[in-house]
């Protein structure tokens, strides 16, 4: 069973510095149909301007991860961190307890893209962390490249929750496969580009809830980046 959540039903915020599309509830937005799906609880597909920035704000229990579609993203928190990422890299934050973070573009001239998602952990009250990983492009080429896991296993970040993060940048025509297990479930989400998911057309900012399907079959109608998420 695949249930799409097309692009244009998304929620927005759009200020001076900031234009971001929600997948899911968030800040203003509210769909009860889409308040997350398994453990994922946010995909927020965000533009920030030269300059902008996401102030000191605070966060607890949840897993945060940071990917970088364009440009450079400048992250700071309370606990020390510091770190500059870019494409091919995942920023992994969990806020357990209580952290404060703020988020900057890198660069005053250019604008940067990225994906927040935040997953809800398997307990709370963890003690916050912080991590950064670099896949480079040519692990992501045509194949599902994990970048994020509760095991961390194959160089992967380490997140507190069942849950596999996967992605890849497909040539037209190319296809990837990923057999899930009994009882898993999957969401798909396409970062750029056009695939077709196990026969279902996908285009840009388009996710798709897929559950009681044993095998996902993805193939590029057009040059495409996407994560795929194995959840339990």
């Amino acid at each position: 069973m695949i249930k799409v959540r097309h692009a244009a039903g998304r929620g927005r915020t759009r200020i001076s510095w900031l234009d971001g599309r929600h997948t899911f509830s968030f800040n203003r937005f509210y769909d009860p149909e889409y308040m997350g799906f398994r453990s994922l609880r946010v995909i927020n597909d965000d533009v920030v301007a030269p300059g902008g920035k996401f102030g000191m704000h605070p966060h607890e229990n949840m897993e945060i991860l940071t990917w970088i579609l364009s440009g450079s993203v400048v992250h700071e928190d309370s606990t020390g961190a510091r770190g500059e990422i870019r494409p091919g890299d995942i920023q992994r934050m969990s806020a357990g307890t209580g952290v404060f973070h703020s988020e900057a573009n890198g660069s005053q001239t250019e604008p940067v893209r990225l994906l927040q998602i935040w997953l809800l952990p398997e307990k709370e009250g963890l003690e916050p962390s912080y991590e950064e990983k670099h896949f480079p492009e040519e692990e992501r080429r045509n194949a599902l490249r994990m970048i994020a896991s509760r095991e961390a296993d194959n160089g992967a970040a380490k997140i507190h929750q069942d849950a596999r993060v996967y992605a890849s940048l497909l040539d037209q025509d190319a296809q990837v496969e990923h057999e899930l297990a009994p009882g898993r479930h999957a969401w798909v989400q396409v970062a750029r580009g056009e695939v077709v998911l196990n026969g279902t057309a996908l285009s840009e900012g388009d996710g798709a809830a897929v559950s009681e399907e044993s095998k996902l079959a993805l193939k590029a109608a057009a040059p495409a980046e996407i994560l795929l998420f194995d959840l339990a």
